[in-house]
């Protein structure tokens, strides 16, 4: 059976794999505080989401600080440390080429606030309450 070339594919499991190797070594870097930058002193950063390209050679990297504040900047921040803190975690993954490192603030948290906002409207409310009472009308 032939693949279809136009087909979008998701990263395969080596992908995940190392991926989540780089999550957790930005994470223990980023809890060392080994960077040395006054933008980062003091910030609790999350890595959500390392996604790794096919060949492995480039690692998008999702960050948000604590609270949210300063992302734009902090993730400014980590890009302009990228190569040093490539030299810090290369030898942590045991890859024959160390990937490069771009950040990028991680949007998620954002949408899923939008969403709950959504879902705790007084619209959503009523149209739940509203399936709620047809529910237990047809239940007799």
């Amino acid at each position: 059976m032939k693949r279809e070339p136009n087909k979008p594919q998701g990263p395969n499991q080596r992908m995940l794999r190392v991926g989540e190797l780089v999550r957790h070594a930005l994470s223990a870097l980023f809890a060392r505080g080994e960077i040395d930058d006054p933008l980062l002193e003091g910030k609790i950063i999350t890595v959500p989401e390392v996604r790794m390209a096919p060949d492995l050679k480039l690692a998008n990297c999702y960050i948000m600080p604590l609270g949210g504040e300063g992302a734009e900047e902090v993730a400014a921040a980590l890009n302009r440390h990228h190569k040093f803190i490539r030299g810090r975690i290369a030898p942590d993954l045991e890859l024959k080429f160390a990937p490069d490192f771009r950040f990028f603030v991680d949007e998620t948290f954002e949408q899923y606030g939008r969403i709950d906002a959504i879902l705790r409207s007084d619209k959503v409310q009523r149209d739940l309450a509203k399936d709620g009472d047809e529910d237990e009308q047809g239940s007799d």
